[in-house]
């Protein structure tokens, strides 16, 4: 092996104790046991993902974005105008579910549907925060 080289069996520590297959910062190659992995950050020899793809997901986790703008700025004039004692713990689990099912889904990029289900997950915590601020 030569500098230039990277020892592609190589782990991390951490892949060991983390859930969901562990992350990865230098995967191995392909048919390895470690294609269960099913979050982790590129590596620089990964083959770059589409632009549409990018392009959609983008689109997609900014409309979840502006979604939760908005539903922040009505909870926060409904909080002023007075609120029951739920009513904020509730909008930030169901928002901060969102945001971690729409964090995964960048994790996950390489993967041929995950994504798509993680962002369609994170989409229905945000429909419920929705309701919820609007109907209250």
């Amino acid at each position: 092996m030569t500098t230039v080289e990277k020892d592609r069996t190589t782990r991390t520590e951490a892949a060991a104790i983390m859930p969901f297959g562990g992350w990865e910062s230098t995967p191995t190659g392909p048919g390895s046991p470690d294609d269960e992995t099913l979050f982790r950050f590129p590596a620089p020899d990964d083959p770059a993902p589409s632009t549409a793809r990018v392009l959609t997901m983008a689109l997609w986790g900014a409309g979840l974005g502006l979604t939760a703008a908005g539903v922040g700025v009505t909870a926060l004039v409904t909080v002023f105008g007075g609120a029951a004692f739920w009513y904020v713990p509730t909008l930030a689990l169901f928002g901060l579910l969102s945001v971690a099912l729409a964090v995964a889904a960048f994790l996950s990029i390489h993967r041929p549907v995950l994504p798509w289900l993680l962002l369609a997950g994170a989409t229905a915590p945000l429909a419920l925060d929705v309701l919820i601020a609007a109907l209250y």
